[in-house]
Formats: structure tokens, C-alpha cells, sequence
């Protein structure tokens, strides 16, 4: 398909890797890039900034940008802790409905502008796109939406409006339009579960007698991953006379590692492994016996998928993370992330289970469910998704 005929897709993404912050996941910009053959996309990745109290006038407004190749990276002003939040995001909107014209002209408007979530980008997205004429779509990232909606019930009203009004929902998991639409009400649009993609997307078998369990993750995120109450379920599990070790990969700073000791504690079983290269985690992973991390702020977990293609049952958190993809299938274990308890338990069912079910899991690697994770599979739905969204052409 020639370029001036692709569809033109306006994203706004707080998680896109740029300029201002090259750190970000890379979780947005790798379905883009893996659908940019048959869309022209364009990326304003937005950064908030606090203001300082003689700025305040300027809420909302965007106070630096630089291009990019994939679009233009902004900050902008808002105050911490929701402030003004609604206020500060539909002066975005207008923002980049001014942005979108002076570079393109009037004539032209993107055919489909994406919030890559509800309760942040959506806002600017959905006031965007009424000012330039184009449908709107939305994405839902469950940790983060479910968070805001929550806490701000004086928005929920307006939530609604983007919800209901987009023209397609993509959700990371199954779980979170559930809970959306208890809050929000059910949507009478189409609404598409749409997994993160990994670059370890390739199939290793599972193989008995592994090195003990393993987690994975940025020691920044410890908190969020639960590893207070992961160290406690094994210490539990030494008392207990279980011999299993856990090894904790990822990096970090040196105060990471340090507040990250601490928790540990006395967990004698559990030890920081340090931070692997990229190429080396499929076969770290596939040494272990299984992958645990029983997250307490989840929106899907890109590592569970990434585990379960390297052969290793999983151990979650239920109500979070993959909760919806797996249900009944033996090899990807809910826990409750509260209770020591139901993490021990889980940990304890895994390696004396080990042979079986990881025999479960390679029969699940060559199925057609497996290979919705892959990333083929997630760019065709993302295509299709965008495809149903757009206006119907002449």
C-alpha cells in the first residue's frame, strides 16, 4: 500500500520512548512499528511536569517540544496528585488539535487519534479529536485507569463520555473492561483485548529439573512487584523445611539493590541475581523450575507471557496482570497478592508439580491460544482493531 494511502493514526501516549525521556517502555511504540505498513502513524508523546507556584497560570500548556521520528515529544504543566487533572489534559487536546493544523494544514486530519489510556491521554485525545473532526479510539491500561477512576468519582461522568464515545477500546487483559464497565457502565461499541507484545516471542520447550524459581524485574518497581510479601512466602517456606531457592533478576541503582536487600531480610532462600542482558533471559528463564511475582499494581506483565514461552509455569496475581488469559489452565497459578500464605502454597504446588506441569504448558505452546501472544498475531488484531475504527472510505 502506498504511503498517501495508508490511514492516518494520531497517537498520544504517555509510554513512548522519546527525547525528553528515551527510558520509557517500549510497549507503544512496538505495536506501531509492527503495524507501519499499512498505517502512517504519528506520535505525540507527552511528559508532565509540575509547575512551580508563579506558573500556575499556565496549566496545561505545553512548555517545551522536540521532534522526533515518530512524531513530536511535549511537556506540559500539571499538578501532582490529580489537581486540575480534566482541566490540564483538555488544554492538551487543544493543543495538539493546533499542533495537527499548523503542520498539516487544514484539509488534512488524522482518520483515527488514540489515548493510550482512558483516564489520561483519552482526555486529550477525545478533545482533539472533536476540534479536528476525526473519530477517536481509546486504550485501557488496568492499573493506572482503574486507579483514577476511583479515586476521582467527580469525573467519572466525563470518563463515561470518552468510554462510551470512542470508537474502539483496546484492553492490555480481560479483566480490566470488566471492571471498567461497573464503574462506567457497558459499552454498545466493540471493545478488543489486545495483549502487549514481546520481542521474546519465540517458543522454547519446557524442561524438567530446573535451578529453582525465578522473578524479573526492575529493582526500581520492587514495591509495585510485591517483593515484601514474596520474601515473607519464602521465609515462611524455609521455616516449613522447603528447600527451594528464588532468584531475583534485574537491575537497578545502588540504592535499588539496597532497599531491595532490606526487604529480602531474612529470606536466607531468596537472593538478588543482578540485571541479565536482553538476548540472555529466554534461557535464564528456562532453567528455572517456574516464574513467580505476585504483583500488587499490574496492568498485564509483559514477563509472564515472556516466561510462559520459555517454558516455566507462572505464578500471578489474581484480578491482575494476565487474569482473564488463563483461566483453568494449571500451569499459570493466581495467587492472592495479600496473602503470604496463598503465595507460599502456589510456590509449594509448583515445584513438586514441576514435570506435570510442564508438560501441560508445551502442549499450550503449539495451540492457537499460545499463539495470540505472538507478535504476528497481535499486529493483525491491532490492524483489524484500527481498520473497524475508521471511517468507512468513498
Amino acid at each position: 500500500m502506498e504511503a498517501s494511502r495508508r490511514p492516518i493514526i494520531l497517537h498520544i501516549s504517555g509510554d513512548f520512548p522519546d527525547p525528553i525521556k528515551p527510558t520509557k517502555t517500549p510497549v507503544v511504540e512496538r505495536i506501531i512499528e509492527l503495524t507501519r505498513a499499512r498505517f502512517d502513524h504519528h506520535v505525540i508523546s507527552i511528559n508532565r511536569r509540575s509547575p512551580g507556584i508563579i506558573r500556575l497560570a499556565r496549566l496545561g500548556i505545553v512548555t517545551g517540544q522536540r521532534t522526533f521520528e515518530n512524531g513530536t515529544a511535549v511537556q506540559y504543566t500539571a499538578p501532582p496528585k490529580g489537581l486540575l487533572h480534566h482541566t490540564c489534559l483538555t488544554a492538551l487536546g487543544d493543543w495538539v488539535a493546533r499542533h495537527w493544523t499548523e503542520r498539516n494544514g487544514s484539509t488534512t486530519r488524522p482518520e483515527l487519534i488514540i489515548g493510550h489510556k482512558l483516564s489520561i491521554e483519552g482526555i486529550a485525545a477525545s478533545r482533539a479529536a472533536s476540534l479536528l473532526g476525526s473519530p477517536f479510539a481509546i486504550t485501557l491500561q488496568g492499573n493506572t485507569d482503574l486507579k483514577i477512576l476511583k479515586a476521582r468519582p467527580d469525573l467519572r461522568g466525563r470518563f463515561a463520555k470518552i468510554y462510551h464515545g470512542a470508537e474502539m477500546v483496546f484492553s492490555l487483559a480481560p479483566w480490566t473492561p470488566r471492571n471498567v464497565d461497573r464503574i462506567l457502565g457497558p459499552r454498545d461499541r466493540p471493545t478488543a483485548t489486545l495483549p502487549c507484545a514481546t520481542d521474546l516471542d519465540q517458543i522454547l520447550p519446557p524442561k524438567t529439573g530446573g535451578r529453582g524459581l525465578v522473578s524479573l524485574f526492575h529493582l526500581a518497581n520492587h514495591k509495585s512487584k510485591n517483593l515484601h510479601k514474596l520474601a515473607q512466602a519464602m521465609q515462611k517456606l524455609a521455616r516449613e523445611g522447603d528447600k527451594t531457592q528464588l532468584a531475583i533478576w534485574g537491575g537497578g541503582t545502588p540504592a535499588d539493590f539496597a532497599a531491595c536487600e532490606h526487604t529480602i531480610g531474612g529470606a536466607a532462600n531468596a537472593r538478588l541475581a543482578g540485571a541479565p542482558l536482553r538476548k540472555d533471559i529466554p534461557a535464564l528463564l528456562n532453567n528455572s523450575i517456574g516464574f513467580v511475582m505476585p504483583s500488587v499494581a499490574e496492568s498485564f506483565g509483559l514477563v509472564f507471557i515472556e516466561a510462559l514461552f520459555a517454558g516455566l509455569p507462572i505464578i500471578y496475581p489474581r484480578g491482575r496482570a494476565v487474569d482473564g488469559y488463563f483461566d483453568d489452565m494449571p500451569f499459570a497459578i493466581p495467587v492472592d497478592p495479600k496473602s503470604v500464605g496463598d503465595i507460599s502454597r502456589a510456590v509449594m504446588h509448583l515445584q513438586r508439580n514441576e514435570a506435570e506441569l510442564k508438560a501441560q504448558l508445551a502442549d499450550w505452546q503449539t495451540s492457537d491460544h499460545a499463539r495470540q501472544f505472538t507478535r504476528a498475531a497481535i499486529a493483525q488484531k491491532f490492524a483489524d482493531g484500527l481498520t473497524a475504527a475508521l471511517p468507512k472510505r468513498d
